[in-house]
């Protein structure tokens, strides 16, 4: 990875867009500082004593602290992922969608249209629930122009992300809005380092158990990337044809299925459905919902850990393979092949091949949906047992290391470019 970067950096144009990347990075930590106005900020601060549980853990998470400052970019990117996958949910649902997407790229930039449009209908609901729901006891003023203000700058602030995300897609080193969400989790290490060594100085943590998890979070980040990687190729054969005088196909290729197929969606729909409940108690405090919640259903209570551990294992295994099924169809992709003159070797095209492609896939399906519960799960409970504070859950390393192995494989991408066209030249 750091001979890519070094590497990169010598070609004058991919140092511009490294440079450029950089600067708008800079600009998103800037905003993630400029507070929200008409908050009282005294009031904000109680509201989050409890700790980050519940929903505004995730959405501190994406937003890099931003929320719980409750600044101008405090809904973060947030709209914009529950719009794509809105929008991706809806391909499939709705022909045609479907048919639009098909038409190449004049389909794709209207879909984009519309995701940036549910975005921002997405973030004004969801400014006006915050200023109006979970916050207004913070509000200084609640009158229309103050709650309007708020509303319109959490709004204007996610509408601005978009738009520096997409900047960074078209004149950086590309990926734009997984670089957002990248650098509002990274910049939350360095806190976590802090709170660790100031525990450590005070004789909270042992130098053993930090040693043991340095050594573990090794591994965690060598497996994550190992099956971040992992594919399992299906090879497929195409049969010649004669047309004319003309001989067409006779090529080798292969199917690409990724042992993660679904990605960090699933962790994301089964963390939103287990925090809900403890979003609810900032709404009943101080009553018998609040602390049977907190006892039973909170990953700080006990037994709750158990529970919640297990309930979190269970629903990102079913939503990986839901998830799945939604992205990959193997009746579509046999049908295709069967079209172009493709088969599997061993295989008879059309219904073996569709029932082959989903054996397959339900197997390494079920890999990577254990994978994805167990990274997700195993940080819980080493933060439990070793009293440590870094705010570097599973779903933050699997987020981290993903865009960090899809930005090199972007930059190794244009970097071959380059170096064909000045072949060519």
């Amino acid at each position: 990875m750091l001979s890519t970067l070094r590497n990169a950096w010598k070609i004058p144009d991919l140092r511009k867009r490294m440079l450029y990347t950089l600067m708008m990075l800079v600009v998103f930590r800037l905003g993630s500082n400029i507070p929200v106005p008409g908050i009282n900020r005294t009031i904000l601060e109680q509201l989050f004593k409890q700790g980050e549980s519940g929903l505004f853990g995730l959405f501190n998470l994406f937003s890099g602290g931003a929320f719980r400052k409750f600044t101008i970019f405090a809904l973060s990117i947030t709209p914009y992922i529950t719009s794509s996958i809105i929008m991706q949910l809806l391909t499939i649902a709705i022909p045609s969608l479907e048919a639009l997407a098909r038409e190449g790229e004049e389909g794709r930039k209207k879909i984009a249209q519309y995701t940036r449009y549910g975005t921002v209908i997405l973030a004004l609901i969801q400014a006006i629930g915050v200023s109006v729901g979970l916050f207004r006891q913070a509000l200084i003023s609640y009158d229309f122009w103050s709650v309007s203000i708020v509303v319109l700058t959490l709004t204007a602030g996610t509408a601005f992300l978009m738009w520096l995300g997409e900047q960074i897609t078209e004149n950086g080193i590309g990926n734009g809005i997984s670089l957002i969400i990248f650098a509002g989790i990274i910049s939350r290490v360095p806190l976590g380092f802090v709170h660790t060594f100031q525990k450590l100085s005070v004789g909270e943590v042992s130098i053993v158990s930090l040693i043991i998890f340095a050594i573990l979070a090794v591994f965690i980040i060598a497996g994550v990337v190992a099956i971040q990687q992992g594919t399992r190729k299906i090879p497929v054969q195409y049969a010649k044809r004669v047309v004319g005088r003309k001989m067409y196909g006779g090529h080798s290729t292969h199917i690409p299925l990724k042992v993660n197929q679904a990605g960090v969606i699933p962790v994301i729909f089964a963390v939103s459905l287990l925090q809900f409940p403890l979003t609810l108690t900032y709404f009943f405090q101080g009553g018998g919902f609040a602390s049977f919640v907190q006892k039973y259903l909170s990953p700080a209570g006990s037994p709750g850990i158990w529970i919640y551990s297990i309930l979190n294992v269970a629903l990102i295994i079913f939503f990986t393979y839901f998830y799945t099924a939604v992205t990959f169809n193997p009746i579509e992709v046999a049908e295709n092949m069967k079209k172009h003159g493709g088969f599997i070797p061993g295989i008879r095209p059309g219904k073996p091949t569709s029932e082959y492609l989903n054996k397959v896939l339900t197997r390494i399906t079920l890999a990577g949906a254990v994978f994805l519960a167990g990274i997700t799960v195993m940080p819980t409970i080493i933060l439990q047992f070793t009293n440590l504070q870094f705010r570097f859950g599973g779903t933050s390393l699997l987020i981290a290391v993903g865009v960090a192995l899809e930005t090199m494989k972007q930059v190794e991408a244009q970097m071959m470019m380059r170096h064909y066209q000045g072949f060519l030249k």
